[in-house]
């Protein structure tokens, strides 16, 4: 019956439209205007496909159908619909052919359309300028609106910055600044005390302090009466904080368990030296377990396992883990190696003592085992017990011997040998620690046991020259490549000459002289040999194998005794490795095969004159002059030799007998130039006279007599001087400057500027023409002009070095370091700007900096005297005594000859006497501190 009424009251509370289909049209939500909508990320519609629609929410006809047009202008804007010659709509004309006419057309078009569009870019540019411009008057930046403020904010004091509150602080003044003085009102009980300046130790319970107190009364608490005493408030908390220590405190001796020291140490090593994931590590663990289980002799799973443990901070589970390893693998070095290294010396030593028993043949486990005794004496005893086990071991041997004694290594090594015939270093070793006789025998032993081994030989060519039988050594290194060659070993050419390099820096000068004899020939075509050799020569000059180097000069000489360029290469050796002593006897040599030579003669001159022997030197002038009767250079040499010693007469009548024998331009240049340099301004003239007429297009004739004029203060004749010399040697460049100059200094600007622009056209891209035209206009105080021929002389000129160095120091401070980036870019390796770019480094004051890039400015180009003379300015305001004699010493050595400044100072007829030294040193007056 109670079944039945429930059921009844369930049909009762049932709605009547569940289970029953929905009726046609019905969307579920259109009565509270949820309808449903389709997106393109939708599956399928919100809609049954048999549902009837509903077109209340619809748009009108007249949108869908403009809908529709739009859809189908996209379709036929398509990228599949898109041709790349008649774009999206097609060509009007597909039906004809695409010939070679409408192609010219189309390109006649394109050129018109773009010449078109030229014209116009400028209008474009200037109204896009102007309207920019009125854009940002209307509208300026905030932070052009803010300009005048922050002008203001200069006079803005630290204390008012510090009362500028920060954005959403809205704390008073006195909160910000934590430095201002806080005053805390106290309650009025207590001013009630101590009015009248007495004092009192008690609270009364009334006030409001009381209930602050532990102890004192609270409301709705049970209070004592009378007032309470401050002073024994203070000793119960004394007394309360020392029964809390000695909680602490050790109840036998009464220290205290705390170690305040090693407190914080201790907390340090509880923290685990693994920084990674623990999750990974129980995955790690898990995964070793499984390796160890599934294969419990395999010794990497157990060494990993270890090392994990160790990585976590686990050191003691890991040597627990590492010696049930080894009780599972007793044969593994690894293990018992690795158990050794995780525990502590003493235990490792016992340790290695398990290992050695269960592996006595174990190389390494001995060696760990003497590695862990710290007194000789038992390193010693440990080997000799290893060597019963393993006799045959040249490691063990080697170790065992570097503990010993001279006498007992020697011991020990006779017996090592017998043990490990076959090991050369062993044999080596008792050979050097042998006497002369017994070492032979050693070697000769050696030689028995190992036939194929050239350090051997080597080592007994070595003996006899240490012993000055220098005769067997060259016997010795022939019969060695015999043998080996017998034994079937390849005589390899690069290992020998490495071979006959180490001799050299053992002390062995003839062992490596023999060996380079010997090999030298090996495996080279006769067509090859002497660039071979040459290359072999620099090699051994490249490893500081001079002895070697010159072994191989003597046997190229030997078999080519008349190749003047070999006897170059050689002196050229000599004079910068050599000693003059063995220069000279080179270059004597020299020309006695190849006595046409100009250059070798010359060399010997030189040689003998720089070491003060100027009799000797005037010899060999002398010979060279029989060899080479009519040789400019020689003459030349033979005038300055006697010039530069002071004998002024000798060197005017040795010119006079070249200008009979070898009346060439320079000859009459010299000869006019000498006579300059003795004040005889006429003869020289008259010299340049005849030889103008003979020489007209030698321009430095031309130069010569218009600077002597210019002297005589002949101002006009010079100028005319410089006219005729353009005209012979318009290619001169010297010529155009010097009549700029000219010009310049009388006064006539714009003569100058024509000369220089003639010039230009007649020498066109000449950076030098270009850098004197600026350099007029800068001198006339015309910088906007100079500005303009610069940026066309770079337009010209756009690698010119000379050119970008001007140009860094015209732009203003800022603007330096861009123009020398700039610079370098275009001109990475010229010394001009490498010697800029250290200029500005100076002018900054960056002196490291300054000191590195003037090294590198000289080492690209040492011939630069310019870049030595700011150099040594630099070293000497900046540098210590040893750089300043460093960068003089490397000058000297360089001889640099090129340079604005440093010809200035080397050209000048007044300055012909000076050397290098002295051109430098006077140079630096010159020179102006970059600013």
């Amino acid at each position: 019956m109670a079944n039945i009424t429930a059921a009844v009251i369930a049909n009762r509370n049932k709605k009547h439209f569940l289970g029953v289909p929905a009726p046609l049209g019905y969307v579920a939500g259109v009565g509270r205007g949820a309808t449903g909508f389709t997106t393109r990320s939708d599956i399928g519609p919100a809609r049954d496909a048999n549902d009837v629609s509903d077109d209340r929410h619809a748009p009108p006809a007249s949108k869908r159908k403009k809908k529709d047009e739009e859809e189908e202008e996209d379709e036929d804007l398509n990228d599949s619909n898109y041709d790349e010659f008649s774009g999206y709509s097609g060509s009007l004309f597909s039906k004809d052919p695409y010939d070679k006419d409408d192609e010219e057309a189309d390109a006649i078009y394109d050129s018109i359309d773009k010449r078109m569009d030229e014209k116009r870019k400028e209008y474009r540019d200037r109204r896009l300028r102007e309207d920019l411009e009125r854009y940002r008057q209307e509208r300026p930046k905030i932070q052009q609106q803010f300009s005048d403020l922050k002008r203001s904010l200069a006079t803005v004091t630290a204390e008012e910055w510090s009362n500028i509150p920060e954005v959403g602080d809205s704390r008073n003044r006195k909160q910000r600044n934590p430095r201002a003085e806080k005053f805390t009102p106290l309650p009025d009980s207590v001013l009630v005390h101590n009015l009248g300046g007495e004092t009192t130790s008690a609270i009364n319970p009334s006030s409001g302090l009381a209930s602050m107190v532990p102890g004192v009364a609270t409301p709705g608490m049970l209070t004592p009466t009378g007032d309470l005493d401050l002073r024994k408030i203070g000793q119960a908390r004394n007394t309360l904080m020392n029964v809390k220590l000695s909680q602490v405190s050790d109840s036998v001796t009464g220290q205290t368990v705390v170690d305040p020291k090693g407190y914080l140490t201790d907390l340090q090593s509880m923290i685990p030296t693994y920084g990674g994931d623990i999750n990974d590590i129980k995955k790690a663990r898990l995964l070793l377990k499984s390796v160890r289980e599934t294969n419990p002799n395999h010794p990497p799973a157990w060494i990993a396992s270890a090392r994990l443990e160790e990585v976590t901070g686990k050191v003691q589970i890991a040597r627990n883990l590492i010696m049930r390893g080894c009780e599972m693998n007793p044969q593994s070095e690894d293990l018992w190696l690795e158990a050794a290294r995780l525990q502590p010396i003493e235990t490792a030593k016992a340790v290695i003592a398990q290992a050695a028993r269960h592996i006595p043949t174990s190389v390494r486990i001995w060696i760990k085992a003497a590695d862990l005794e710290m007194e000789v004496k038992a390193k010693r005893r440990v080997y000799r017990k290893a060597l019963e086990h393993i006799p045959n071991s040249v490691r063990l041997w080697k170790a065992a011997v570097e503990l010993e004694n001279p006498d007992d290594a020697r011991i020990l090594l006779s017996r090592a040998v017998e043990c490990c015939n076959t090991s050369v270093e062993l044999w080596l070793a008792l050979a050097r620690l042998e006497t002369y006789d017994n070492a032979r025998k050693v070697l000769n032993k050696a030689r028995e046991n190992i036939p194929t081994d050239r350090q051997i030989w080597t080592t007994a060519a070595k003996l006899e020259e240490a012993n000055n039988n220098i005769h067997m050594v060259e016997k010795i290194i022939d019969r060695s490549l015999t043998s080996l060659a017998a034994n079937g070993v390849e005589i390899n050419r690069e290992h020998w000459f490495q071979e006959a390099i180490e001799a050299e820096k053992s002390g062995a000068v003839r062992c490596c002289q023999a060996i380079i004899k010997a090999v030298i020939g090996i495996g080279v075509e006769e067509e090859d040999r002497k660039q071979t050799w040459m290359d072999d020569a620099e090699y051994c000059a490249k490893e500081n194998a001079f002895e070697c180097a010159r072994a191989v000069y003597a046997h190229a000489l030997q078999i080519f005794p008349s190749k003047k360029s070999i006897w170059l290469r050689a002196a050229y050796f000599e004079k910068n490795h050599g000693a003059r002593e063995s220069l000279e006897a080179l270059l004597q040599k020299a020309v006695a095969h190849c006595p046409k030579s100009e250059v070798l003669w010359l060399m010997g001159a030189k040689s003998k004159w720089l070491a003060g022997d100027v009799p000797a030197a005037r010899g060999i002038l002398s010979l060279a002059f029989k060899a080479n009767p009519n040789s400019e250079d020689i003459w030349l040499a033979a005038v300055k030799l006697e010039s530069e010693n002071s004998e002024y007469e000798r060197a005017r009548r040795l010119l006079a007998k070249a200008r009979g024998s070898a009346p060439t331009p320079r000859v009459m240049m010299k000869s006019a130039r000498l006579e300059w340099a003795l004040d005889r301004l006429s003869d020289a003239l008259r010299l340049l006279d005849e030889a103008v007429e003979v020489f007209p297009e030698f321009s430095k004739l031309w130069m010569m007599k218009g600077q002597i004029e210019y002297q005589q203060k002949r101002i006009a004749e010079a100028s005319q001087t410089y006219n005729q010399g353009i005209k012979k040697c318009p290619s001169s460049v010297p010529l155009w400057l010097l009549s700029a100059n000219l010009e310049e200094n009388r006064g006539a600007l714009t003569k100058s500027r024509s000369i220089l622009e003639r010039g230009r056209l007649r020498n066109p891209k000449t950076p030098k023409l270009w850098l004197e035209a600026i350099r007029v206009e800068l001198r006339a105080g015309l910088k906007e002009i100079a500005g303009t021929m610069m940026a066309r002389a770079l337009q010209e000129c756009p690698n010119s070095g000379e050119l970008w160095a001007e140009a860094i120091f015209m732009e203003s401070k800022p603007s330096r370091k861009t123009k020398s980036v700039d610079a370098l870019k275009r001109c990475e390796h010229d010394p001009h700007v490498l010697l800029a770019v250290s200029k500005l480094f100076w002018s900054e004051h960056k002196f490291s900096k300054c000191r590195d890039w003037f090294n590198r400015t000289v080492k690209i180009d040492p011939d630069l005297g310019d870049a030595w003379t700011y150099f040594y300015k630099f070293e000497l305001l900046h540098g210590s005594e040893i750089q300043q004699k460093e960068v003089l010493e490397r000058c000297i050595a360089a001889e640099p000859k090129h340079g604005e400044v440093w010809c200035t100072v080397s050209k000048n007829i007044k300055n012909w006497c000076f050397k290098t030294p002295d051109v430098l040193k006077a140079a630096i007056k010159e020179l102006a501190i970059p600013i």
